[in-house]
């Protein structure tokens, strides 16, 4: 079968090739053929070494499909069942689960990222976050193909796989904001998308969405945003909207410290500051005791959306099938596997919300 190979971090883009195989079946894993894949920044993060990933692997880790395959133990999941692919599926049985915080469950990522899921020419190839959704088929356990309805289409499952879930559930579950607030979005790529249309769900008054992208800036009000600024403009519209204040909420979706430091920067004392963005190890951002005390704004990280994913991907489709959430205006491109580094450049131009790669 074919799939995008990275063999190397720093490698500006990726190999299509055929010949690859998976990895044999076992008791409790399934087989998905992948219909639909989405390009996400962290695919860059994982090729350029900001994201950790085990070396050779295959791209990709939003994505969606058909069970063609099921073990003996495969859980509720059924051959020919539509899934959507979790990369980092709660477990249901260690602490963090039982907490209700299975976005934080590592019982079955780490296994997974650390074995190989593919194999090309005899050597073994690792998948993207223990997935690699850029490829025809893979086996993943049971718990990592997550069950939509039959009606809801494979882009739209995709999606849902990791950005909408991660935006959207920034909003309701890490930040919980309050209707009539003010919220500032920094970065509109799709999870900053997800984020906008999160905050205009929940009655948010003031949806300010801050990216450096001219394009972007226009698309913005048709998902929520109610104005759209460069970085630079981005304090003098919070004094104006917000009487020199500060946000309610600002949400930085992008991953790097400077950004986290303008969030912190336009969020009023007593707001919330909440890091969606994925970024790296080394990337340092700096508060002195005395602001962090006496401005008493809350820092709050948001992994995968800070929710459980078999809650949040009903509640998302249910959203979607009311017209809440707009999913399909997301996408900006559907490419065949073979463009998947056409898909690359114009996410690193900043030209594409999503882009998503059809199998």
């Amino acid at each position: 079968m074919k799939a995008a190979l990275v063999r190397e971090t720093g490698r500006p883009a990726a190999e299509v090739l055929d010949g690859f195989g998976t990895r044999e079946l076992g008791p409790g894993d399934v087989r998905v053929r992948i219909r639909a894949s989405g390009v996400c920044h962290s695919d860059l993060s994982a090729m350029n070494g900001v994201l950790a990933n085990r070396r050779p692997f295959v791209l990709g880790h939003e994505g969606a499909g058909d069970v063609v395959e099921a073990g003996l133990n495969a859980g509720p999941v059924r051959v020919g069942d539509r899934v959507t692919v979790c990369w980092v599926p709660p477990c249901g049985r260690c602490a963090f689960c039982l907490r209700g915080e299975g976005n934080l469950c590592t019982e079955i990522f780490i296994p997974t990222a650390q074995r190989a899921n593919f194999t090309l020419d005899g050597a073994e190839v690792y998948g993207m976050c223990g997935t690699g959704t850029l490829a025809e088929e893979v086996v993943l356990p049971w718990q990592c193909a997550v069950p939509v309805p039959a009606d809801v289409p494979y882009d739209v499952a995709a999606l849902i796989g990791c950005g909408v879930t991660t935006g959207v559930g920034a909003v309701f579950k890490t930040a919980d904001v309050k209707p009539g607030s003010t919220v500032a979005v920094i970065g509109c790529g799709g999870v900053g998308i997800s984020v906008i249309q999160g905050a205009r769900i929940a009655g948010a008054a003031e949806i300010v969405a801050i990216d450096p992208s001219a394009d972007k800036r226009e698309l913005v009000a048709k998902f929520g945003a109610t104005r759209a600024v460069a970085p630079d403009d981005a304090r003098a519209a919070m004094k104006e909207l917000t009487g020199k204040q500060g946000f309610d909420y600002v949400f930085e979706c992008v991953g790097r410290s400077a950004l986290v430091r303008q969030a912190y920067d336009l969020t009023r004392r007593g707001g919330s500051v909440i890091i969606v963005g994925a970024g790296s190890r080394d990337d340092a951002v700096q508060f002195t005791m005395n602001e962090l005390f006496y401005d008493s704004k809350r820092i709050l990280p948001s992994m995968y959306g800070g929710g459980d994913v078999r809650l949040e991907y009903e509640r998302l489709v249910r959203l979607w099938r009311a017209g809440r959430l707009d999913l399909a205006s997301m996408v900006t491109a559907r490419l065949p596997l073979e463009r998947i580094n056409e898909a690359l450049d114009l996410l690193r131009s900043g030209a594409a919300i999503r882009t998503v790669i059809e199998l």
